[in-house]
């Protein structure tokens, strides 16, 4: 190699190992496809070795590309840091934020304190990773998260900002057809909805008494968007965050005297971001904003 590779041809690279595609990578990179090969074809004579061999599914990485993974992952994160940490001039509370959130949080919670996070902040903007998978924060990979698990990292600071209870929630049209369960034993005669294999949810399950349910569940799944979706629909009864649900008049809560499940949940962010003026503003704005959620009122 007689020459510095370009940082493009990484992340070409990069999105062709992840996607398994060229054609994936082109839409991910809003690239032509014959750029895309173009431009892998020169990464590959220039590393004088190949990273792609065709299989019967798409493209197949190599050894020589399974080696160069994380490299080229840890380049896509610094690149992101880079252009985020470039997003404002310094000490203003203005650029980008990037935010972690886990599924059911970011379409059910979270969007109502962004809009308040704007109105105050109009110079931030936003990008929100949903995902109930934890983003590395160590890496900056993101500079804030909501978590349900406590973060255990020297390096991060954290703040516990509510115990949600979960309840357990189906539609009136449910509750009409099939009648309203008075006691946990009743729950063997209903439909139910419920993770799939998450091992936190199963515990959660386990704890509010559904474990006996766990194997005749009518629908399960790890989306708890998909999980409330389907109560509302009629489906059966499902888990959920009481704050969010017991306002919904398209659900009814089942078993209301029964003790709820708490789910801790923290706002955390690398302690390099924590001083940073549009990420303290963010994690200013969310530990309010879920503060405030705690306060709802039960129906």
């Amino acid at each position: 190699m007689k020459q510095a590779i370009n940082w493009d041809d990484q992340r070409i690279f990069l999105a062709v190992l992840e996607e398994g595609s060229l054609s994936g990578a082109a839409r991910r990179l809003g690239l032509s496809h014959p750029t895309v090969r173009s431009r892998l074809e020169g990464l590959e004579a220039g590393l004088g070795t190949v990273l792609f061999t065709r299989s019967m599914s798409g493209l197949a990485p190599t050894e020589a590309a399974e080696a160069l993974r994380e490299p080229a992952r840890a380049m896509a994160i610094a690149s992101d840091v880079f252009a985020r940490r470039a997003s404002a001039p310094f000490g203003e509370v203005a650029g980008i934020v990037r935010l972690s959130v886990p599924e059911f949080m970011g379409i059910e919670v979270v969007p109502a304190m962004l809009e308040t996070l704007r109105v105050s902040h109009p110079a931030i903007r936003i990008e929100l990773s949903l995902s109930n998978q934890r983003a590395d924060l160590l890496s900056q990979e993101v500079d804030l998260a909501v978590r349900t698990v406590a973060p255990g990292q020297n390096a991060l600071v954290a703040r516990k900002v509510a115990e949600i209870p979960l309840g357990m929630f189906a539609s009136p049209a449910y509750i009409a057809r099939r009648g309203m369960p008075e006691t946990l034993r009743d729950l063997a005669d209903h439909d139910l909805i419920g993770p799939d294999r998450d091992p936190l949810d199963l515990e959660y399950a386990q704890r509010l008494g559904l474990a006996f349910a766990l194997n005749r569940m009518v629908l399960r799944t790890d989306s708890h968007p998909a999980q409330i979706a389907a109560a509302r629909a009629g489906v059966g009864i499902a888990v959920a965050q009481i704050p969010v649900c017991a306002a919904d008049p398209r659900l009814v809560r089942i078993l209301p005297n029964y003790a709820p499940v708490e789910m801790g949940t923290w706002i955390v962010t690398h302690e390099n971001l924590a001083r940073v003026p549009r990420v303290r503003a963010a994690f200013d704005a969310l530990v309010e904003g879920f503060h405030a959620m705690m306060r709802y009122p039960e129906r």
